[in-house]
């Protein structure tokens, strides 16, 4: 494989993660495919990938692609063998945020929940409503079997340094003001 590395002034400045490169399927440079999308196929209709690897960025051009059990292999432009396969296990996949539709109302990205600072309305059994807490701002979310959830790091100002886990639900968001960059839930400090 010969695929030269990008120069970082030709990435596109507002990209976003949508996959990626896990193992070599086969020998004829083929690789299994982590896909954040949603369905998982859609990552294909997402052109060019910039692809982050060991030893730089390349952009990447899709050959051929299909379902195989539960995942998705993909075969690349320039990707001849195993080996050259191997060297992109663990690249990840990025693409141009334009690329991406407008999200639906009241729908997010995840990547654009990143960052937003998370404050929580402990409402118990109280006929008061309570001042807001601030718990921190959002790392990162993850799917379960039955809720996403909402990874809450400490940040400066925090209430205090708990890492916390919160299950995306409608009775536990909310609200979320992507100008203000907050988001707001019904969650207790100690849970």
């Amino acid at each position: 494989m010969h695929l030269d590395a990008v120069p970082l002034d030709v990435l596109p400045t507002d990209r976003i993660k949508v996959g990626e490169l896990r193992a070599a399927y086969g020998l004829q440079g083929w690789l299994w495919l982590y896909s954040d999308t949603d369905p998982i196929s859609n990552i294909f209709g997402y052109q060019p990938w910039w692809v982050e690897t060991r030893t730089g960025w390349k952009q990447m051009e899709v050959k051929r692609w299909r379902t195989q059990g539960k995942g998705l292999v993909v075969s690349l432009v320039g990707v001849l063998d195993r080996t050259a396969a191997d060297l992109l296990m663990g690249a990840t996949i990025w693409v141009n945020r334009a690329a991406l539709p407008a999200a639906p109302a009241n729908e997010y990205y995840w990547s654009d929940l990143v960052g937003l600072h998370v404050y929580a309305y402990d409402i118990q059994d109280s006929a008061v409503e309570p001042a807001p807490v601030f718990l921190g701002a959002i790392h990162e979310l993850f799917e379960t079997g039955a809720n996403d959830v909402i990874v809450v790091r400490p940040v400066a100002g925090s209430v205090d340094q708990v890492e916390r886990l919160i299950p995306w639900h409608k009775d536990i968001i909310r609200n979320i003001d992507m100008t203000a960059k907050r988001m707001d839930v019904n969650w207790g400090v100690d849970y």
